[in-house]
């Protein structure tokens, strides 16, 4: 039986290898059939690699007349390449090595042409896109691009005044400000090591709670080459809202300081407590929470929504988009005290960037940081392509910073060869004629001392300080409570001398060009109303305001303390000290922050280490 058993399995096995042998030389003429097929469907149709093992001799007629479908099935060719090597997986187990070789090779060629036909159709479909966009908004749109490296309030301290002192201050600054509370935080760590992660707007501080998720960013449509968003708040972040309210109302920074407690990124409640820091003149823990509201409102931004190259846009008209706007611009006054021009520069560009209808008044600071980070050049573009209702040289800003700007390019001599463009003297002469009332400002606030201003002040044109158009007159004063610094240079005062001798010099010849320029002022700044009556001119100001303590007192008064006014107050013996055992390492943190929370002196901070149970 055995023997019988032998000759039955190898008789068997050699009939199978006779039919394997068989079915490859079969399998390698249809390869050779499919290889010359595929060549000729390349030249002719590949839109049939859509219909493998279908085969329609009328299609190929009608793709050998119709060019354009040809186009387009090339382009659905190399989608369908992956099901084609597909279907061949179970033939490719018994082929031999040289016809794997020859179908790589093939689909290989294939593929290079294939991803030609791709590139043609990408190419296409951004000019479609490109097409699309008005004129206005692609001219505007190269100017407003933000290199992110100058948004780096760091970089730019490096680049003034080295990296040791940077590190020295940062150092300094965290040991002061944030060095015991990172190690309470580090330390009540539940497990694993807290990473924080690294964003663009801002560096944020390792002490810092981890990003909560508490709001998020939605994508609303793309009208006109631009993608909309929006943000969105989540249930737990509404409540908190409405917890903020309630403690706004009654004027509780304890409130407020609780509602950050359970949610460290709600951005209400991260400015209020940077407008208390900022008129208790701690500048730095004002930096602090905002720099804490941009770090959550970036961490929450849609993967669409691309701020630095002008693509995207965050209309200030909704609610939820207002506080990214009011932090932004709080950063930037920040960085402009801490003379970062540079960067204040691309965080105002991404501002306009964002809203071109400029609702924080962005388009009235830009000139001014652009002339102290010595952006002269991108201040002449910026003028020429930004598009606004007004031609920006009509706005006081722009007249008299342009001609700032000339003065310094005529200092290089490519500026100085180019004599398409006006010169400084003839742009200050048109910025006086067009906003006179600059002058007597500018004299009583840099201040100008020379008696010669005094004499150009009693020439009728510069007389008076109000030219009676309420828009016009506080632009005029934003203008100079924003800039009156740069006309402390000589070469700047210079100018200004000579341009307004030779204007009242031409006035007195000739009084018809005040009325021509006084028409051009009426029709670009009409005299109603106060059409910009929403910015505030301390907004634009060097000075920060700061309050007593006893007002300071009064303003975030605490109802759960009793009593009513500031003097109340004092008389009341001081808050008793709280114990900080056994309590959440974050609101100790936080209440540490608050004048009215004593937390002792911390003599004794090492003796016991916090944990988790508060």
């Amino acid at each position: 039986m055995s023997g019988r058993l032998l000759k039955k399995v190898l008789k068997e096995h050699e009939e199978s290898k006779l039919q394997n042998h068989h079915d490859e030389e079969e399998e390698e003429d249809e390869d050779e059939e499919q290889l010359g097929g595929s060549r000729n469907r390349s030249s002719i149709n590949p839109f049939d690699l859509l219909n493998d093992g279908d085969e329609d001799p009328e299609s190929e007629k009608e793709a050998e007349i119709d060019d354009e479908e040809k186009k387009k099935d090339e382009e659905a060719d190399t989608v369908q390449l992956p099901s084609k090597n597909k279907s061949k997986k179970k033939k490719n187990k018994k082929k031999p090595k040289e016809s794997r070789s020859n179908v790589v090779v093939k689909s290989e060629t294939t593929f290079d042409e294939t991803l030609e036909a791709l590139s043609l159709g990408t190419n296409s479909i951004q000019e479609e896109v490109q097409e699309t966009k008005p004129s206005s908004s692609s001219s505007s749109r190269p100017v407003l691009e933000i290199d992110p490296k100058y948004l780096n309030l760091e970089n730019e301290l490096r680049r003034m005044y080295g990296s040791k002192v940077v590190r020295s201050l940062e150092s300094s600054t965290q040991a002061g400000a944030g060095g015991g509370p990172s190690r309470q935080v580090r330390g009540g760590r539940r497990g694993g090591v807290h990473h924080i992660t690294k964003t663009v707007l801002i560096t944020p501080m390792e002490n810092w709670a981890r990003w909560d998720r508490s709001f998020s960013m939605e994508f609303l449509e793309t009208k006109d080459g631009y993608n909309y968003f929006r943000y969105t708040h989540s249930s737990s972040y509404e409540q908190a809202q409405r917890a903020f309210q309630a403690a706004q109302n009654l004027h509780d920074l304890n409130g407020v300081a609780s509602v950050l407690i359970n949610n460290p990124y709600h951005i209400d409640s991260l400015i209020t407590m940077a407008d208390y820091f900022k008129f208790a003149g701690d500048h730095q823990m004002s930096a602090d929470a905002i720099g804490k509201c941009l770090y959550g409102l970036e961490r929450a931004w849609h993967p669409m929504f691309t701020p630095f190259n002008g693509t995207s846009r965050l209309k200030y008209s909704h609610d939820a988009n207002k506080p990214f706007f009011t932090a932004l611009f709080a950063h930037m006054r920040n960085m402009d005290r801490r003379g970062c021009h540079r960067s204040a520069l691309e965080v105002c560009k991404l501002l306009l960037s964002l809203d071109t209808d400029n609702p924080v008044g962005a388009l009235f600071c830009v000139d001014y940081f652009a002339l102290r980070a010595e952006e002269y050049a991108w201040l002449e573009e910026f003028s020429e392509e930004y598009q606004s209702e007004n031609s920006l040289w009509l706005f006081p800003n722009f007249s008299y910073s342009l001609a700032i700007a000339r003065v310094y390019l005529e200092k290089t001599e490519e500026a100085s060869l180019d004599s398409s463009k006006s010169s400084s003297l003839d742009l200050m002469m048109q910025a006086l004629k067009l906003h006179p009332t600059v002058l007597k400002k500018l004299v009583d606030k840099v201040p100008l001392k020379d008696q010669a201003w005094g004499k150009m002040l009693k020439h009728y044109y510069f007389r008076s300080d109000q030219s009676k158009n309420p828009s016009l007159d506080h632009l005029i004063n934003i203008y100079v409570e924003r800039n009156y610094l740069i006309w402390r240079l000589p070469d700047v005062q210079k100018l200004l001398k000579s341009a307004a001798e030779l204007v009242i010099k031409q006035l007195d010849e000739k009084e018809s060009d005040a009325e021509d320029f006084l028409s051009v002022k009426e029709e670009a700044f009409p005299a109603k109303h106060n059409e910009y009556s929403h910015l505030s001119i301390h907004d634009f100001s060097d000075t920060v305001p700061t309050l007593p303590p006893d007002n300071l007192q009064n303003f975030v008064a605490d109802p759960r303390m009793g009593g009513g006014g500031g003097g109340h107050h004092q008389q009341q013996q001081a808050p008793p000290v709280r114990d900080v055992a056994n309590r959440n390492p974050l609101a100790v943190f936080l209440e540490s922050m608050l004048p009215w929370v004593n937390l002792g002196e911390g003599d004794d901070d090492g003796d016991h280490q916090p944990d988790n149970n508060g």
